[in-house]
This record gives C-alpha cells, sequence and structure tokens, in this order.
C-alpha cells in the first residue's frame, strides 16, 4: 500500500514538473533587438494621424499576405490586434519594395508586397498616398541595426520630413513607381549576415506597434 501511494506521488510530480517545462517559452530563442512605435503619435492633427496610422497597417497587411489586392481590405480586420512573424535566411535580403538594385535581385527573399498607392487601397491626407509608411520603414531599419544585420538605405528620411519617435539617423525615404521603375534608390535593404536565420516578430495591440527580430541561440 506504501508502495503504491509512493508510486502515485511520484508519477504525479512527474507529469506536473512536465507540464511545467511545456509550458515554458523556447529557451533557445534570443531576442536580438526591440522597439515600439504608437501609432497614435504619427502626426500632430488627429485626421492625419488615422490615415498615416491606417496606411501604417494596411502596408502590414499587405507583409503578412492577409491583403493581397486591394478588394481583399477589410478595414476592421486590417486595424485590430495582430501577430505575425517573417523568416530571413543568411544571405537572404528583405527590401521593402520589389523594385530593387541590381545587387540585391538574386538574394530577395521577400518585399511588403506593396506599391503604397491608391490602387492598392492606400489612403490620402491630402498630401500623397499612403503617408506614414516610412514610418515603419523606418523601425524596421532600427531594430535590424540594433539586431546587428546589414542595412543599406540610398536615401534617408533628413531632407523629407522628421518622423516623430524615430532618431534622424534611422529614417528611410521610400517611393516606387511600377510603371517608370522608379523607386530603387528609394528602398530600404535589410540582408542576414548572420549564419544563422533571424526572425522578424510584428506585433500590434491595437495602438502600439512592436517591432523585434530574434533567432536560435
Amino acid at each position: 500500500m506504501i508502495n503504491t501511494i509512493a508510486s502515485t506521488i511520484i508519477t504525479t510530480a512527474i507529469v506536473s514538473i512536465n507540464s511545467v517545462v511545456a509550458a515554458l517559452p523556447n529557451s533557445t530563442a534570443k531576442v536580438l533587438a526591440k522597439r515600439e512605435l504608437s501609432l497614435n503619435n504619427r502626426y500632430s492633427v488627429p485626421s492625419v494621424n488615422e490615415i498615416m496610422k491606417k496606411n501604417i497597417l494596411l502596408n502590414l497587411a499587405y507583409l503578412n499576405g492577409d491583403v493581397r489586392q486591394k478588394k481583399d481590405i477589410d478595414w476592421t480586420r486590417v486595424t485590430s490586434k495582430f501577430h505575425f512573424e517573417k523568416s530571413l535566411q543568411p544571405g537572404e535580403v528583405f527590401a521593402y519594395h520589389e523594385n530593387i538594385l541590381s545587387d540585391y535581385a538574386s538574394k530577395l527573399a521577400f518585399t511588403t508586397n506593396s506599391q503604397f498607392n491608391s490602387s492598392d487601397g492606400y489612403l490620402s491626407d491630402g498630401y500623397l498616398f499612403g503617408d506614414g509608411v516610412c514610418h515603419l520603414a523606418s523601425v524596421i531599419n532600427w531594430v535590424a541595426i540594433d539586431a546587428g544585420l546589414k542595412t543599406y538605405v540610398p536615401k534617408d528620411h533628413r531632407s523629407v520630413a522628421r518622423i516623430p519617435d524615430i532618431p534622424d539617423d534611422y529614417g528611410v525615404s521610400i517611393y516606387m513607381n511600377q510603371e517608370t521603375g522608379a523607386g530603387a534608390n528609394n528602398n530600404l535593404y535589410i540582408t542576414n549576415i548572420k549564419n544563422v536565420p533571424v526572425v522578424f516578430h510584428f506585433d500590434f495591440d491595437g495602438e502600439k506597434l512592436t517591432v523585434s527580430i530574434g533567432q536560435s541561440a
């Protein structure tokens, strides 16, 4: 009887320990860098801020694949909370859009799958369509640099405008025109120069966007 009770206690303890271990996060995952950006602080005029916020979230929906063309846009879904990831293998490149410099053509893994214009469903704040995507590109550039990846920004954002909450050194000017092929010099190029894959994590909590990059330890 005593042996039976002891055996039951040991078995229960083992099951409990295994349950705790299973619940622990992956201890081999290593966060290389993380930055947060309030989407309620993109511009001082609330109506313009709302347009920029929606454009940023739409850009992320294109990157995630939830939106592939204008007719797919459901603004309730686009502006809802989300998490998604994108992986970059060693030697691969993430370019912000598909009009790229020839040096990166053979290494391209993915882009944000977007042209930032009205045909893609981007909104205008009265100045241009897609205003706000430079903010997203800039915070991604900032995180990539912090994570030790190689970035190339042909044209920074200093001469365009100040981007709230992002130091000038990380600002990126984004532009493309599919018809003319323009925009290769208004792009962001991120190369994984590590010998292991890295993962971009994108999280939106309804107000704040968090961009982080991790790798296996």
